[in-house]
C-alpha cells in the first residue's frame, strides 16, 4: 500500500513538472515581439490544476494563470490583461507548444 501511494505522490508531481514546463513556454508567446520576459516565479496557482507565472516585461510585473484538466493538457491561459479565447488557445497549442521554437525561449529564467 505505501508502495502505491509512493507512486501516486511521484505521478502527481511528474504532472505538476509537465505543466510547470508548459505555463513557462507559453508566456512568450503571450507578449509583444522582440520583448524580453523576466520570470519571476512560477507555481501552483489558486485554483485547482493551475498553475501561475509571475514574469516582468521591462520594468511592469505581469502574471499567467494556466489552466490543466486533471493531467497536463493545458485547457485555458489568462493574463493580468486577457485571457485567451479557445481559438487563440489551440493556435498556441499548436502551432508554438508543440514545436521545437517553444524548447528555446527568449525568455531569462532564474
Amino acid at each position: 500500500m505505501l508502495g502505491f501511494l509512493g507512486d501516486l505522490g511521484a505521478c502527481e508531481s511528474a504532472v505538476q513538472r509537465q505543466r510547470l514546463s508548459i505555463c513557462r513556454k507559453a508566456v512568450p508567446a503571450l507578449v509583444p515581439d522582440e520583448t524580453a520576459v523576466r520570470i519571476l516565479r512560477a507555481g501552483t496557482g489558486a485554483a485547482p490544476d493551475s498553475i501561475r507565472v509571475d514574469y516582468v516585461l521591462g520594468r511592469h510585473p505581469h502574471y499567467a494563470l494556466c489552466r490543466f484538466n486533471a493531467g497536463a493538457v493545458l485547457d485555458g491561459i489568462s493574463t493580468d490583461r486577457t485571457t485567451l479565447s479557445e481559438a487563440s488557445l489551440y493556435l498556441l497549442k499548436r502551432y508554438y507548444l508543440d514545436t521545437p521554437d517553444a524548447d528555446e525561449p527568449k525568455q531569462k529564467i532564474p
